[in-house]
């Protein structure tokens, strides 16, 4: 596994972005989800296998990672231009994206827009919606005093690191990310909460949980999406995924022409806990392009 740093400029920022590379062609280009807790690292086994049959890459996305952050009001419209940054300067023209959570709803928009990016898209878990506005049924005011508040110097990283201290975290991946209770525990948890603590981690973490780097707005945006795009697409999900995000995915599944697999365990992050189960999903369906 080759690790290098890539750099993006975004609004007279330079950001310094993680990436992991192995194998031989054909590309596939990996995206892990945007999360509090996100970073390539989750999909490292899922990497590996891949690497067998192809040259395959995994980025962080800007904001998260393992990298210092710079204070950015994150917003849907630099993870688009990233994405197009990804597909025209550091891996052009890959055979598939494989993405989960945010990251697939991303793949799938940019793949409406340039069908002519990629020949296959697989969305794991996908997500379209951040946790809070899930659980409010929509966006709330309070979201933007929250956002304001964890921006500030002292205050903001006070509150924000009373929202990932080692108990909320674990309580987290075992609510709505692991379905083992105790897959985020000893070295996993210690990595996990190096990802939160990072310096400048609370800027884009407050905004994904806020909602306010959801790429769509609604439920018919993201069943648009599918309907018009003409890359062929493969749905993963498990069937442990927290009720309200699995209906979003059982919808799309229910499509024509998206291709569905429902792994028997699984949440939101069965890529990382699942990476032998989600491998054979994948294999066939990518290797009508090899």
């Amino acid at each position: 596994m080759e690790t290098r740093t890539l750099e993006w400029n975004w609004q007279g920022e330079t950001i310094r972005i993680g990436a992991d590379s192995s194998g031989s062609e054909p590309k596939v280009l990996l995206l892990p989800a945007l999360s509090s807790i996100s970073t390539r690292h989750e999909m490292r086994q899922l990497q590996h296998r891949l690497a067998e049959q192809y040259s395959t890459i995994c980025v962080d996305w800007p904001g998260f990672g393992n990298h210092a952050r710079p204070r950015v009001d994150w917003r849907p419209a630099a993870y688009s231009a990233f994405l197009s940054f990804l597909l025209t300067a550091v891996v052009p023209h890959p055979c598939a994206i494989i993405a989960a959570g945010h990251a697939a709803t991303y793949a799938l928009k940019h793949t409406t827009s340039t069908p002519q990016a990629i020949l296959r898209l697989v969305m794991i878990a996908p997500t379209w919606r951040g946790p809070l506005p899930t659980m409010m049924g929509g966006h709330r005011p309070f979201l933007d005093r929250l956002c304001r508040l964890v921006d500030l110097p002292a205050l903001g990283t006070l509150i924000y690191r009373l929202n990932v201290n080692a108990t909320v975290v674990r309580r987290m991946g075992a609510g709505h990310v692991y379905t083992d209770a105790t897959f985020l525990t000893g070295e996993r948890l210690r990595d996990k909460l190096d990802v939160v603590r990072a310096p400048g981690a609370r800027f884009a973490s407050v905004r994904f949980v806020s909602g306010y780097l959801d790429p769509l707005d609604s439920r018919d945006e993201f069943l648009d999406l599918a309907r018009r795009t003409t890359v062929p697409i493969l749905l993963i999900y498990g069937a442990d995924t927290p009720r309200r995000s699995r209906a979003e995915m059982e919808a799309l599944a229910a499509l024509p022409g998206v291709r569905s697999v429902r792994l028997p365990r699984g949440k939101l992050s069965l890529h990382e806990e699942f990476p032998d189960a989600v491998m054979e999903s994948v294999a066939p369906f990518l290797s009508a392009v090899i």
